[in-house]
């Protein structure tokens, strides 16, 4: 199967970026292709533009699409499955990924009477958290993220979705033991989840 991967964190120095190793080796070993598009380390630009908001505000589909913006169409409509790796940001994903979605998804290819995107094998979120996900108050930021994501931006562009965290990941606070042993946890499961991806 082909798989685009788009991850988005600024650092290598990151559980995230270990996680989304695990996962492309998993998925090679299972022998799938890979396609990545790392936002950060593309300085993929998350600014939605004028000329761009002016297209999709009017609907009007002979103004042009810019040039990043189209080669990440066709990484999608080149894939079966897409994935996306990336960390919380107070609640919310790293600008750059909200910005790929408010550009990516442009009139007459996500949405509208025609829209060209294909209808996906299966969209699959993977989210690290710092705090605990036995808190109250982090079930109910990642209920309204999974709104956002599965419910707005994939809605029906994809047959199956999958959103899974990895939580409790925060460096010191006394946290770093837990910390340690999760991680060696996740990325197995990171590894897994990859190498077990099927239509």
């Amino acid at each position: 199967m082909n798989i685009f991967i788009v991850y988005a964190h600024p650092s290598d120095n990151s559980f995230t970026y270990q996680a989304k190793e695990s996962f492309i080796k998993g998925l090679a070993d299972a022998g799938h292709n890979v396609t990545i598009s790392d936002l950060y380390k593309m300085n993929f630009s998350e600014t939605f533009t004028e000329a761009e908001y002016l297209r999709e505000a009017f609907y009007d589909d002979t103004k042009p699409i810019p040039t990043d913006v189209l080669e990440e169409q066709q990484k999608i409509n080149s894939a079966d499955v897409i994935a996306f790796i990336y960390p919380v940001f107070w609640t919310e994903a790293p600008a750059k990924l909200v910005g790929w979605f408010q550009r990516v998804w442009t009139y007459g290819f996500a949405y509208g009477n025609n829209p060209q995107m294909k209808i996906l094998e299966k969209a699959l979120f993977l989210v690290t958290m710092g705090g605990p996900l036995d808190d109250k108050v982090r079930q109910e930021q990642v209920e309204a993220m999974k709104k956002v994501m599965l419910g707005d931006r994939i809605n029906t562009r994809a047959k199956e979705t999958e959103f899974i965290v990895f939580d409790h990941m925060t460096r010191g606070c006394g946290n770093d033991k837990i910390r340690a042993e999760r991680a060696e946890q996740f990325l197995k499961q990171a590894y897994e989840i990859g190498y077990g991806i099927s239509l």
